[in-house]
């Protein structure tokens, strides 16, 4: 009975040896395929949906989801660096999870200010010359959140390299808004009557004020975790990206799976409405 029982793990061990060999095969692959067909996004957008039902499906706390899918984020933007993308927007928080229990809620925003903290000494940031930004609205954040997040922005704003826009507290409504008020404001000051402004505005005023106005319309959002919705991200900006949508909650948000992505967008035909 003992080497019967050995035998079978020692066939279980091959078995699993063999899945992770053919799967780092399979992924080698996709890179090279990735890698020889050169067309990439230039801006990337990313709603990281799933992390408490990751939690939920493996048995822990809510919480721990929301810490596993910080770390996620960490790889991601390795592998954003890695292909050389040259702008990536995460979605962290949205206006609409302001209404979540408490205790959750003061996770993610503790989550939030360590991460920024992090990157703000990232070797990855410095070395690469990311340019981080926080987009949304944050008027409401604790103190030292917000201190975490303007100290990130404020250490690599002169920097050149990959722009990461992180949403936080961002809703797409509400960035239309914040873009109509601000140009208006501007109006306003300038002299202009509601009139005179009703009768001139077009789209690229508003467009002009967006959070990250001065970055390129995402052209590929990935959402993780099934739900097949764009939940308001970039409402303005996505007119004519493409979507992908991936069944994994977004802490088990493989190599492999971002690859397959980027596979799925080099082979789509771009018509822009035409």
């Amino acid at each position: 009975m003992a080497s019967l029982k050995s035998a079978l793990r020692t066939a279980q061990h091959v078995r699993t040896a063999t899945r992770g060999a053919l799967l780092w095969g399979y992924e080698q692959r996709l890179a090279r395929e990735v890698g020889e067909h050169g067309k990439l996004p230039r801006h990337l957008g990313l709603i990281l949906d799933g992390n408490r039902r990751f939690a939920k499906a493996a048995g822990l706390q809510r919480e721990m989801g929301h810490s596993f899918g910080a770390d996620k984020a960490h790889e991601v933007l390795q592998w954003c660096l890695e292909l050389g993308i040259p702008s990536a927007t995460i979605w962290v928080l949205s206006t609409d999870n302001g209404g979540r229990d408490p205790q959750e809620l003061a996770h993610i925003l503790g989550l939030l200010e360590r991460e920024a903290r992090q990157l703000s000494v990232d070797p990855r940031i410095h070395g690469n010359r990311v340019r981080v930004r926080a987009i949304g609205q944050h008027d409401n954040f604790p103190p030292n959140v917000l201190a975490a997040l303007n100290n990130l922005e404020e250490s690599t704003a002169h920097y050149d390299g990959m722009r990461l826009n992180i949403a936080v507290g961002y809703g797409g409504r509400e960035e239309i808004t914040d873009a109509v008020q601000s140009y208006l404001r501007g109006q306003a000051a300038a002299g202009k009557t509601l009139t005179e402004v009703a009768q001139a505005i077009t789209p690229d005023d508003i467009g002009a004020h967006l959070y990250a106005a001065d970055q390129p319309d995402p052209d590929f959002i990935i959402r993780t975790s099934g739900e097949i919705r764009l939940s308001g991200f970039m409402l303005w900006q996505s007119v004519y990206s493409e979507y992908y949508f991936c069944d994994v909650y977004w802490p088990g948000f493989r190599r492999v799976d971002f690859l397959r992505a980027l596979r799925d967008f080099q082979g789509r035909d771009r018509r822009f409405g035409k």
